[in-house]
């Protein structure tokens, strides 16, 4: 783990308990050595699962100290039986650790529709809470995958001046990916002393600009979750707002949950690249966001860029169904550096071939300059093919 920053006061554990056919870890747990102030942002989904159930209005008190995670199984739509393992799984952490069941949260991921059977924790919580341990976070970051190609974790550090302080992101998520989030699981713990209510402007600040400026296949799912906890392990004075340890605060988090979300992009199930859609020149963020999301959730755009197609037309199209007012004849539109439209019009075969080029890369930008105003925003996407449908296709089987 020396190459991720750790926060103090925080253990982890993972392992494999049955919930996955395939034998892989699915169950996880994170331990804050004390309560830790918390904030969490979930779907908007209107059909939510168990595990949301009990854990937002527990989050909604600003305190956690024990995150419980399993995958392989969502336990969403499993109606009164599937709320009843919840709280089981919830008792079951609380007992092992002697804390109260309040202060543990819970999250799911995997098939939805399917009873989550409480047999692998209740013979295997005992074994979970004694691997707990400060070096096995990437564990945990294996155990919540289920599509995912590979885990996701980031981290970083940052100062008050006198003391240095540790944030580390993990999350998992690589298709259902759509705001208001979508089918991810993003856990990010930090050793400051901040408070609950800083913390959830914070956050929501981060995710807007991270996991809900991104999209692979504009489905929302039932289960997502974001927590941040801050235990205040690494000593210190309580960073205020306002304050320039805590600009430096949400600058190193906003780029832990950008790195994450990016991965989790990338990670697109039979994704290929990763391309940012920046839209400038707007009269409004809102506008500049709400044509780069337009642009970012076209299937067409999408099947483009899998296919290193430069189809322009499609983009332009997508911005001009945005909902925004937009005069066509100022609209242009690169590839990374390359103008492939001028004034809404064709450059012309050789900067499409160029720009052609472009789209073999692995990651790029789109920028739509609208020449409207002085305002831009990003959304991250990825391109659609084959695999995907295949992957997907298959799921349950």
């Amino acid at each position: 783990m020396s190459h991720f920053d750790i926060p103090a006061g925080f253990r982890f554990a993972g392992l494999a308990s049955g919930i996955k056919k395939s034998g892989k870890l699915d169950l996880a747990l994170i331990c804050s050595d004390q309560p830790a102030a918390t904030a969490g942002v979930f779907t908007q989904n209107k059909v939510y699962a168990a595990p949301l159930q009990v854990t937002k209005p527990r989050i909604a008190g600003g305190v956690c100290q024990a995150v419980l995670i399993n995958s392989g199984n969502a336990n969403a739509c499993t109606g009164e039986a599937g709320l009843q393992v919840a709280q089981q799984t919830s008792q079951l952490v609380a007992k092992q650790l002697n804390i109260d069941e309040e202060l543990v949260a819970l999250a799911s991921t995997g098939v939805i529709g399917v009873q989550l059977p409480i047999i692998p924790f209740e013979q295997n919580m005992d074994k979970l809470v004694d691997a707990l341990a400060e070096d096995r976070a990437l564990v945990v970051a294996e155990a919540i995958m289920t599509t995912d190609a590979y885990s996701k974790v980031a981290s970083a550090r940052f100062s008050d001046g006198e003391k240095a302080y540790n944030i580390l992101g993990l999350a998992k998520g690589a298709g259902m990916i759509h705001p208001n989030m979508a089918t991810m699981l993003g856990f990010v713990l930090t050793d400051a002393a901040i408070d609950a209510q800083f913390l959830d402007s914070a956050l929501r600040q981060a995710v807007k600009k991270s996991f809900n400026s991104i999209t692979v296949d504009g489905d929302t799912s039932t289960n997502d979750t974001v927590l941040l906890l801050a235990n205040g392990a690494a000593g210190g004075k309580k960073i205020e707002p306002g304050s320039e340890a805590a600009q430096a605060f949400v600058q190193h988090l906003e780029r832990v949950l950008l790195d994450l979300a990016k991965m989790i992009v990338r990670d697109g199930e039979g994704a290929t690249k990763l391309v940012e859609i920046k839209v400038q020149g707007a009269e409004s963020e809102d506008a500049a966001r709400t044509a780069a999301k337009s642009v970012a959730t076209s299937s067409l755009v999408k099947t483009a860029f899998f296919g290193e197609d430069a189809n322009w037309g499609r983009i332009i199209s997508a911005v001009g169904y945005s909902g925004i007012d937009v005069d066509q004849n100022k609209i242009d539109i690169f590839f990374n550096q390359v103008a492939v439209t001028k004034d809404g019009l064709s450059t012309g075969p050789e900067l499409e071939a160029e720009a052609t080029e472009v789209l073999k890369l692995p990651e790029f930008t789109v920028t739509v300059e609208l020449n409207q105003g002085d305002t831009c925003s990003s959304y991250y996407t990825s391109d659609l093919g084959y695999e995907y449908i295949k992957i997907n296709a298959d799921y349950r089987t």
